[in-house]
């Protein structure tokens, strides 16, 4: 996204907070004129307001009784304006049994939503975050789209709260993206994790997974590598999501009536936008997305539900759960076609963010690329059977390669963070966090420290060499930690290191234009990454 698009906003808040300033001013010179006091403001606003109670009295009528109920215009726009400033005084200072982390609340209604989605051409934390950890410390508050939210990125207090849930805090998320992806109930949640980890966990890898992966990624680089450049990062949601149809519902995207992978490029535009659902803004667009791809979930689940009444069977996700439906309540029509789009979504857009930005960072370190390089093909050295597919254990020992993964999602911090929601007050550092904040994890303030990880910045797999389990256990979450941990990691993991496997092997690649990053939070790539992918011949 362009500053320009930022630009316009900017400016006609400032108007308009320099027009409201304007005419309080004016009410307030006028308002001192009818009490007598003349047209200059120096005694301000509260001495205005002694004079008002001096002439009037402490009732809401007028004269000194306060009998009347008529009240005069210059009154009614007293009230006015003291309830503005009563508002005004809450907004700025919450309430709050102890004291509030340091921080600002912003502008009325809209907060430092603005300042928030900036957009900057860099790896770097987000300058809103960055600024606000250097002037307030680790852990501050602030406003989103006119929600008190508490950031932080203190390691020590993140490990404790990740660990919390259903104790002292609870998943949450941001308005925009509890729309687009139901808030589930605590039963629902487990039930659709134990569901995933079922269908695209370590034992679906092993047994079945992998080996489709493989196949997939050749056929898919041999077919880029057809062409005199590809966009990386859009061919890789398409590669993911039609991998990822197959294990939900056996489906294939390639005649569907829907593109969803441009679909799913604007819908995460639209998932950080200010949730205002009027035509033209990127909030109305999501939800507009959201409906078509539900629209078209449902006409899978509505045909399937029909099929399953004759016995067919595909093997899938989504016979899974229809067989669940007799058993738990919770699981209704509604609810499958919310959880297949959840999952479309979630196996797409992090593994190609990652995915693309893995070719850019490789090819520009070609120490990493030869490294890389010589791992896989003595993986294809060692096989008995040189035609024989990835297995298991080869993937377990690429040691290097998952330390650029791990290094690749470091950097790029694919999720701005986690959101989890008070339950009750909380203290931290000498200040209280009060029940019903939303607290935003920042997983970019841990992955870019500098007294974790020496030279934040550089592109470095081999640090991984000798970071300390504690330090990966508190300051690296690309998925999360403890039990909310995404269920999902270890495929992600699996898919990125068997493309990896297949493209140093058989491919090379040299950047054709693009590969400008900016971050607002989320990193996007708005000239994207074209490539030309070569086969090797050897």
């Amino acid at each position: 996204m362009e500053w320009s698009k930022y630009r316009g906003y900017r400016v006609s808040i400032r108007k308009f907070i320099f027009l409201e300033c304007c005419l309080l001013k004016k009410n307030l010179r006028r308002l001192q004129r009818q009490l007598g006091g003349g047209g200059d403001d120096h005694g301000g606003f509260q001495t205005v307001f002694r004079r008002w109670r001096r002439q009037y009295g402490g009732g809401f009528g007028g004269g000194h009784g306060g009998s009347s109920l008529f009240i005069e215009p210059s009154t009614n726009l007293k009230f006015r304006l003291y309830g503005l400033g009563i508002g005004l005084g809450r907004w700025r200072s919450p309430k709050c049994k102890g004291v509030l982390p340091p921080g600002s609340m912003g502008l009325p209604l809209i907060g430092e939503t603005i300042q928030l989605v900036i957009p900057s051409a860099s790896l770097d934390l987000p300058p809103f975050i960055k600024k606000r950890i250097k002037r307030y410390g680790p852990i501050f508050r602030t406003n989103i789209a006119g929600r008190p939210v508490i950031i932080t990125a203190d390691a020590d207090f993140n490990h404790f709260l990740l660990r919390q849930d259903g104790k002292l805090v609870d998943t949450w998320s941001m308005d925009t993206f509890a729309e687009v992806f139901d808030q589930a109930s605590q039963s629902s949640r487990k039930y659709t994790r134990n569901l995933t980890l079922n269908h695209f966990g370590v034992e679906s890898l092993k047994s079945k997974l992998l080996p489709q992966m493989e196949d997939m990624v050749r056929k898919t680089l041999s077919t880029w590598s057809s062409h005199q450049s590809v966009e990386v990062k859009s061919q890789s949601v398409t590669m993911a999501i039609d991998f990822a149809a197959r294990q939900i519902f056996s489906g294939d995207l390639e005649n569907a009536p829907l593109n969803i992978s441009d679909m799913f490029r604007d819908l995460v535009e639209g998932l950080m936008s200010f949730p205002i659902n009027i035509p033209g803004t990127s909030h109305h667009k999501c939800l507009q997305i959201h409906k078509k791809v539900r629209e078209m979930m449902r006409g899978v689940v509505t045909k399937r539900l029909a099929e399953s009444e004759l016995r067919q069977q595909h093997g899938d996700l989504l016979d899974h759960i229809i067989q669940d439906k007799n058993t738990e309540s919770f699981i209704n029509e509604d609810f499958i076609v919310q959880l297949m789009f959840g999952l479309l979504f979630v196996t797409s857009d992090s593994i190609s963010t990652t995915l693309a930005l893995a070719f850019k960072l490789i090819a520009e370190h070609p120490l990493v690329l030869e490294e890389l390089t010589a791992e896989h093909e003595a993986i294809l050295k060692n096989r008995e059977n040189p035609n024989s597919t990835l297995t298991w254990d080869e993937y377990k020992s690429m040691t290097f390669t998952l330390q650029v993964i791990n290094e690749v999602l470091r950097l790029g911090n694919i999720a701005p963070g986690f959101f989890r929601r008070a339950l009750k007050d909380i203290p931290v550092n000498g200040y209280t966090i009060p029940s019903g904040w939303v607290i935003m994890i920042a997983t970019a303030g841990l992955h870019l420290d500098a007294n974790q990880f020496e030279d934040p910045l550089e592109f470095n797999p081999w640090r991984w060499k000798e970071i300390q389990s504690s330090v990966v256990a508190k300051c690296f979450m690309p998925f999360g930690s403890g039990m909310k941990q995404c269920a999902g990691a270890e495929y992600s993991r699996v898919l990125l290191a068997t493309f990896l496997h297949v493209l140093v092997t058989k491919y090379r690649w040299a950047m054709v234009k693009g590969g400008k990053i900016v971050r607002s939070p989320i990193i996007r790539f708005p000239d994207g990454f074209h490539y030309k992918i070569s086969e090797k011949n050897n």
